[in-house]
């Protein structure tokens, strides 16, 4: 059921029209009735006049209004005539049914959905959904109800979606619904857009408004990512500390500053080592003596 434009007439001219027959069809009518007092006929007049005036007032049930950005979908005893867009006080048969669809850009929150990501692990998640009728007899003849459909099947999408990822990235740089927000709407947008498209809706964007672990596992996984953060400023600490005693090593055979035996050269390494990599300023203790 693709949409198929339909010409209407200005709603204006029509009632202007349809209010000068009435008259016409009362003066009639007024007219009949002192005939028919006068003995002079005026029966028929009167049933014309009447049929006249009925049949102005009845095609004015043919108006309807259409607002900016509004579509009217029109059917005939069932079968689907075509889609009327212009805005205005508008015209057409008055057997026609009407049913208007709003063609504005709306938006909504799914709400904070429990699901397992792809580790298994149950996470929260919830998204903000920006979408729009861009087929108006699409979202009237193929779902019952399109602003339902929209929002079950976003958050179908969205299900879909969480547990096809992580929720945090692993060592193998897999995408992840923590580290990769780009990358997880438009994989959000083309989900949710494949399921709306029947319904004439299209789907302008999807992004995560909240993310988050659930709350019965949320303090373990705290404590892990706090871990791997620890272990990652180790490793980092570690490596700076490395670099900087095989530079103080060289500097100091390079300029010939003081020889040292490999016993001597094993403590200084452990001494610097423990000094860059302490977590507190370390207290030294000078020697007054010899080296030795």
């Amino acid at each position: 059921m693709k949409e198929r434009p339909l010409g209407s007439i200005s709603g204006l001219p029509v009632v202007g029209v349809a209010l000068l027959v009435a008259a016409g069809a009362a003066w009639l009518f007024v007219a009949g009735v002192q005939d028919l007092n006068r003995g002079e006929g005026g029966g028929l007049t009167m049933i014309g006049a009447l049929a006249v005036g009925i049949l102005a007032l009845a095609s004015l049930s043919g108006l309807y209004t259409i607002q900016p950005n509004q579509a009217a979908v029109l059917s005939l005893f069932g079968k689907y005539v075509g889609t009327v867009k212009e805005a205005g006080l508008r015209w057409n048969n008055p057997f026609y049914s009407k049913r208007k669809v709003s063609q504005r850009v709306r938006n909504f929150e799914s709400g904070k959905l429990k699901v397992n990501d792809l580790d298994g692990s149950p996470i929260e998640i919830a998204a903000v959904i920006v979408w729009q009728v861009v087929d108006a007899s699409e979202a009237v003849f193929n779902v019952d109800d399109y602003e339902s459909f929209v929002h079950i099947q976003s958050e179908s999408a969205l299900r879909a979606m969480a547990s096809s990822y992580p929720y945090d990235q692993h060592d193998d740089g897999q995408t992840a619904l923590r580290s990769h927000p780009q990358e997880i709407s438009e994989h959000l947008q083309a989900q949710i857009a494949e399921r709306l498209g029947t319904a004439g809706v299209e789907v302008i964007e999807a992004r995560i408004s909240h993310l988050a672990y659930a709350p019965e596992i949320a303090q373990a996984m705290l404590q892990r990512q706090q871990a791997n953060a620890v272990i990652a400023a180790r490793t980092r600490i570690v490596a700076g500390a490395v670099g900087m005693v095989e530079m103080a090593l060289s500097e100091l055979q390079k300029n010939g500053v003081v020889h040292l035996d490999e016993e001597r050269r094993a403590q200084m390494v452990s001494n610097l080592l423990v000094v860059l990599c302490a977590d507190r300023g370390t207290q030294p203790v000078v020697n007054a003596g010899s080296l030795y």
